[in-house]
């Protein structure tokens, strides 16, 4: 069996997708890396929430799916919307890699004052850590963003550390502490979405890490009951059941949070109604700031 497995063109999608095709490789099983365009890769110069959120790096690649161009595709499984179409399947959660957030810069740390990130969860996240940080719009792949920071366009920026590991870089700065800066709902986590056919995902199953699962479908339920996509500034982060989950307003003056132990999606999915309710006012301001109806 040949199976053609589609990909972002960035460095780091395909990193992720050509170690899925190693893991089927090591087992005997010849893939095709299919290389497909994104709106979110070409509209580089708005902010995410104006085209539609991290859904638009998952649109084209559902829909080659769909349209039988490929039989599967790899994700960043934090950029895959709650939302999904009939006929595909998740058929495998690989183990995760780090889920925090990375801090990189040159500067001192106390002489950062100009951040970038295109993240309305890390700029608010930022701004409760330190109020007088300015948090600029950075779009762009890895390269891109490593490259406006050594141009001096800001002093410091916040990337995936998972991602940097996926490819081999090594940056000044450090990880930001989990509980302050709790990360995006499944950061640092891979994910095979193909065709809803047992037959192709049969051969991926055997990549799915059952505990990396359980704990992002965790994460996924918190999320799909808070609401708010990537428009609202929130962290979910689970580990072995232990949940955090918070909701922050725009400018970081304000959140709410939740600490619990959760066994199944179902006990986080009472986690989320929970979380939604204490921070409603907080997901309104958003969607109104923003210009977006709830």
């Amino acid at each position: 069996m040949s199976l053609r497995i589609g990909t972002r063109g960035s460095a780091l999608a395909l990193a992720q997708t050509n170690k899925v095709a190693g893991m089927l490789a090591d087992r005997g099983i010849e893939t095709e890396v299919v290389t497909i365009t994104t709106e979110g890769d070409t509209a580089t110069g708005v902010p995410l929430h104006a085209i539609g959120g991290q859904g638009v790096f998952v649109r084209a690649l559902d829909d080659a799916i769909l349209r039988g161009d490929i039989d599967a595709a790899v994700h960043s499984m934090k950029d895959i919307p709650a939302a999904r179409p009939a006929g595909l399947a998740c058929s495998a959660v690989l183990e995760r890699d780090s889920p925090a957030d990375f801090l990189a810069h040159d500067l001192p740390l106390d002489a950062v004052r100009v951040v970038g990130s295109s993240s309305t969860r890390r700029r608010a996240q930022l701004l409760r850590y330190d109020p007088a940080l300015e948090v600029k719009q950075l779009r762009g792949n890895v390269d891109t963003r490593i490259r406006k920071l050594r141009e001096g366009q800001y002093d410091a920026i916040v990337l995936a550390e998972a991602g940097l590991e996926r490819l081999g870089l090594s940056l000044p700065g450090e990880a930001l502490p989990l509980d302050q800066f709790v990360p995006s709902p499944n950061q640092g986590t891979v994910a095979v979405v193909c065709r809803d056919d047992p037959d192709i995902a049969g051969v991926f199953e055997a990549l799915d890490h059952a505990p990396t699962r359980l704990d992002v479908m965790i994460e996924r339920a918190v999320m799909e009951e808070v609401g708010g996509g990537c428009f609202t500034p929130q962290g979910i982060y689970c580990r072995g059941g232990d949940l955090i989950a918070e909701v922050l307003a725009l400018d970081g003056s304000r959140w709410k949070r939740i600490e619990q132990h959760v066994a199944t999606p179902e006990e986080a999915r009472a986690c989320g109604r929970a979380l939604r309710g204490k921070a409603a006012d907080l997901i309104r301001e958003a969607y109104a700031a923003l210009g977006l109806r709830s």
